[in-house]
């Protein structure tokens, strides 16, 4: 066995012996950091653990065969696989399961994510890419079970796109589509559809992608017999091994204590994946989890003694070191000797960890007690301020929130007194509140916008003629494409028919069947390849057909897309475009609006909502220009309707989160979206027969909503306001409705009660007739406002019904 490595790696056995003690010393140091850890759980200095004590071993082998370009996306129990790519330290390790807010303590979400969610950096202080090619990489985990799946396959389809298509600028994101996406799972969580999903796409797109389960027969108490049929994830996907007349996978099936049949199977994976662009799957059967699967409980409950004395003879780094000593690579003393030094790096390391999340609080702490000091001597209250101090002062490992909690009590004290002692306790609690903003709450969205109003409004000629709304769609998309090679589109009927409304048609023949693609049925890895796509340099629009089918990929949205730049603080981003489509068709399926749970659910998108096709191309430009990822719903009905060409599409910049007035008035202030508006603003002409003069707004951009705060301005000059909406009461007519009064404060320039118009609880029911008794109709709108009006002059409006 040694000499077969000897000839491989041609390295002598000496520097052979170099290797595998390093190895052994990483796997100790992880186990090390995992006992600790879980001991510093249970006496409350951290509030959660999750490691990867048991998977050690696989970790190393998987690590000698990732190289700088690669990516990982991967689950909570990778620690040993970063601290072998050395992008994780001890000191790292203790800082978050502290949540150290400072990155540089705590790279890996600066406190935002528990321990165990693994990161590396993408971007530069300034927000620019940094290169991919030099580092090795990890895209950022997040806990949901299965949910970094769909991901990995868009980091695997990035190297594809790289490879096979000409003309991007792939310097700091590709060589020659030569990455891995390397992917960890638990083996229980390939019940999950987001696995089975992810293993059928990447088998169809034949992308080079390793997938790793680590299969320690549980997932928490449950046993493998109630997860997987056969007990075994690589039993029941044989049918996925490609053969001579079939391409699939390379299915590989290791001992997760093997040291050296692990190395050769990640070698042999390896070189597959990254050569012949063939996706792997890796089946580490065997592993243990010698603390049970986290610190909320323990495995003794659910494990037999037989099976506890099983893992702890074949617990991986017992494995590795009886095979160290079998093979004459070190003696019992040599390693006795690295093991108690590593005891002692991982306790001083330890220790460093928590001085320095420490440090800066005491550090505040002391400033504090010393304004308190001074105006203590200068209060009424002085015995209870004196006694908030001495309780401060006591707290020798203070947290953030005491201090917050002391100044706030300190000045609810003191609230009807003037000082200048009070003045620089209010001053000190500003500063801290500041920075606990930007420890705690920063980064939702990319934090520069200065393209998001940038407006570059339609040009018309006397050539200028009306078609229909999808052409000018499709035309801009053409623009796109052909003046950005990065950017690409896929979806289910994307590719050879043009989308099913003909957005996209002729494009595929033209840009080819990358960058144009149709993919199969299957929302959630459609919205991964995006993601995953984003994440490496290029600009992908992900388009999933109808807004209820959005619902498959909402998980993802919410807890991946929408969260990344704020748990990485500013570290990785994802510029992803998904485009669907949706509003006013007849039926249940398709029509309805699920905007108030989609607007409550995707903080950290961009979410808009354009009325024809030239506000939907203007929006497709703008977001081409930043990097915040978006979702836009193009109208159903509204691909056929007429709509003037413009003459400058390229140029045309529709700004997000502007509103914009649709018809002047000064009677009411009317505000909708979408296919709505058009009713609304047809029944404004109606109302004005009657004498009633509405202002109607179109909000078109609902995350981020009217930061310009126009629609205060039309309310303040209106007086009344009504918000129309097809969605459920209580929806984005709700969202809308709190946007104006509490953040607009709209409620100051109110004479009636401001009021919604939604569509009914239910789902629309088939047919015009159904539609028309589902959601607001003309009727509705007309009755609504005249009755607002009836309400203020009855002998001039008198009642309809």
């Amino acid at each position: 066995m040694q000499s077969e490595t000897e000839i491989k790696d041609s390295i002598s056995f000496e520097d052979f012996k170099v290797q595998v003690l390093a190895d052994y010393k990483i796997a100790v140091t992880s186990r090390e950091c995992s006992l600790l850890g879980r001991r510093e759980v249970l006496t409350g200095k951290a509030k959660f653990g999750i490691f990867g004590d048991g998977k050690e071993v696989p970790q190393l082998a998987m690590a000698k065969a990732f190289k700088n370009g690669d990516f990982r996306s991967g689950y909570y129990r990778d620690q040993t696989f970063m601290m072998a790519i050395n992008q994780f330290s001890i000191e790292q390790f203790f800082a978050g399961l502290y949540a150290d807010t400072n990155l540089e303590n705590e790279p890996m979400s600066g406190g935002r994510q528990m321990g165990g969610h693994f990161t590396t950096h993408s971007l530069n202080e300034d927000g620019t890419w940094r290169n991919l090619t030099e580092q090795k990489n990890s895209s950022s985990d997040i806990s949901p079970t299965a949910g970094q799946m769909p991901r990995l396959l868009g980091l695997a389809q990035a190297s594809k796109i790289y490879r096979n298509v000409e003309g991007i600028a792939s310097e700091n994101f590709s060589e020659n589509g030569n990455e891995i996406a390397w992917g960890t799972i638990g083996n229980a969580s390939t019940s999950e559809g987001h696995f089975w999903e992810t293993l059928n796409a990447a088998g169809v797109l034949q992308v080079p992608m390793v997938l790793s389960v680590w299969d320690d027969e549980y997932g928490i108490s449950v046993h493998a017999r109630h997860q997987t049929t056969k007990e075994s994830i690589s039993e029941i996907v044989k049918g996925f091994q490609r053969d001579e007349n079939n391409k699939g996978y390379e299915i590989i099936v290791v001992n997760g204590w093997d040291y050296v049949a692990l190395t050769e199977a990640y070698e042999k994976a390896e070189k597959i994946a990254r050569e012949e662009h063939c996706p792997v799957l890796i089946h580490v059967v065997e592993l243990t989890q010698p603390q049970g699967h986290s610190t909320s409980g323990s495995h003794e409950r659910y494990k037999n003694e037989q099976r506890l004395s099983w893992e702890r003879e074949f617990d991986c780094n017992v494995k590795l070191r009886e095979w160290i000593l079998e093979n004459n690579i070190s003696t019992d003393e040599e390693l006795q000797d690295i093991e108690k030094e590593i005891k002692r790096e991982v306790r001083e390391g330890k220790k460093a960890a928590w001085n320095n999340y420490l440090e800066p609080t005491k550090t505040k702490q002391k400033e504090l007690l010393a304004v308190l000091s001074k105006l203590a001597k200068n209060t009424d209250e002085k015995e209870e301020v004196i006694k908030l101090a001495k309780d401060l002062n006591g707290n020798k490992e203070p947290l953030k929130k005491d201090l917050a909690v002391t100044a706030r009590k300190t000045l609810r004290l003191i609230r009807k007194e003037n000082s200048e002692e009070k003045s620089k306790l209010l001053d000190w609690l500003k500063d801290f509140d500041k920075s606990a903003a930007a420890d705690y709450n920063s980064h939702l969205f990319i934090e520069s916008n200065a393209t998001l109003q940038t407006e570059v409004l339609p040009e018309y000629d006397d050539d200028s003629t009306e078609v229909d709304g999808r052409i000018i769609l499709r035309d801009n998309f053409d623009q796109i494409f052909g003046n950005k090679p990065e950017t690409l589109i896929f979806g289910e009927d994307a590719g050879e028919i043009g989308d099913v409304n003909q957005g996209l048609e002729g494009l595929q023949a033209k840009y080819g069947k990358l960058r144009v693609a149709d993919v199969g049925i299957r929302e959630a890895t459609i919205l991964g390849q995006g993601i995953g796509m984003a994440m490496r340099g290029l600009r992908p629009i992900a388009e999933i057909q109808y807004l209820d089918y959005v619902m498959y990929a909402l998980q993802g949205m919410s807890d991946d897309l929408a969260t990344l730049q704020y748990r990485t603080k500013g570290k990785q981003k994802a510029p992803l475009i998904i485009r669907t489509r949706g509003h006013r068709l007849e039926g249940i399926w398709h029509s309805g609006s699920q905007m108030g749970g989609i607007l409550n659910l995707v903080r950290g998108m961009h979410v808009l909502v354009p009325r024809n096709m030239t506000k939907a191309a203007g929006f497709y430009n703008t977001l081409l220009e930043q990097d915040t990822p978006a979702l836009l719903v193009e109208c159903l009905n509204g691909y056929r309707l007429k709509e003037k060409k413009p003459t400058n599409l390229a140029e045309l910049r529709t700004p997000i989160g502007k509103v914009e007035t649709f018809r002047e008035g000064n009677d009411i202030t009317l505000v909708s979206y979408g296919s709505t508006l058009r009713i609304v603003a047809q029944t404004a002409e109606e109302l004005s027969e009657f004498g009633i003069n509405a202002e109607v707004i179109d909000a078109q951009s609902l995350l981020p909503f009217d930061l310009d705060h126009d629609i205060v301005k039309s309310v303040e000059k209106t007086n009344r306001l009504l918000i129309i909406d097809e969605d459920v009461p209580g929806g984005a007519s709700a969202y809308i409705l709190d946007k104006v009064l509490n953040e607009q404060n709209a409620w100051r320039y109110l004479d009636s009660k401001p009021q919604t118009l939604t569509a009914k609880e239910h789902r629309p029911a088939y047919g015009t007739d159904g539609d028309y008794f589902s959601k607001p109709s003309a009727e509705d709108i007309f009755e609504k406002v005249y009755a607002i009006f009836n309400e203020v002059n009855p002998e001039e409006y008198p009642a309809i019904r």
